[in-house]
């Protein structure tokens, strides 16, 4: 791999970490005041379980999208375009991503996270379409990914009904 390509990934891998730590921002405060106040459901794992599981998802979020920015690089007309539109849905996706936290942790609006939740899961799944249609082992790499959202989206619908 050249040097570029380093580069790239590493740059991949930043942008979805970024959106971890924009997130962390909003959510460290909370985690220690207001989140152990919750009741929570049965199958709530433990907080310290969050963090390493969000650091591996980002990762391997930041490679499934340097896996399609090298195919829109190497791609010309209509590839290329769908190339394009998956990377924007990926960053969309990784907003809505960001902004959860603000939401959920931020402003501690349960409801709206759960709506935002729902949006998020849906760009997530419409991100994967496109990255499927491109490469196998990108969309692969968000199986995790989505899996967690959808696991994710139970607590925050319990944490929503219980509080």
């Amino acid at each position: 791999m050249k040097i570029r390509n380093y580069i790239q990934l590493f740059f991949a891998i930043t942008l979805s970490q970024s959106a971890g730590l924009l997130g962390t921002i909003f959510t460290v405060d909370a985690v220690a005041v207001w989140y152990p106040t919750l009741v929570k459901p049965a199958l709530n794992p433990p907080s310290w379980v969050f963090g390493p599981v969000w650091t591996v998802l980002y990762v391997l979020m930041g490679v499934a999208s340097f896996i399609i920015w090298r195919i829109y690089e190497e791609s010309s007309g209509a590839k290329k375009r769908f190339a394009g539109m998956a990377l924007i849905l990926f960053v969309f996706q990784l907003g809505l991503n960001a902004w959860w936290s603000v939401i959920f942790f931020g402003q501690q609006q349960l409801g709206l996270a759960l709506l935002e939740i729902i949006c998020m899961w849906l760009a997530i799944v419409a991100t994967m379409y496109y990255f499927a249609k491109l490469s196998r082992t990108a969309v692969w790499l968000l199986v995790p990914y989505v899996a967690w959202v959808s696991f994710a989206s139970y607590l925050n619908y319990s944490l929503w009904m219980l509080n």
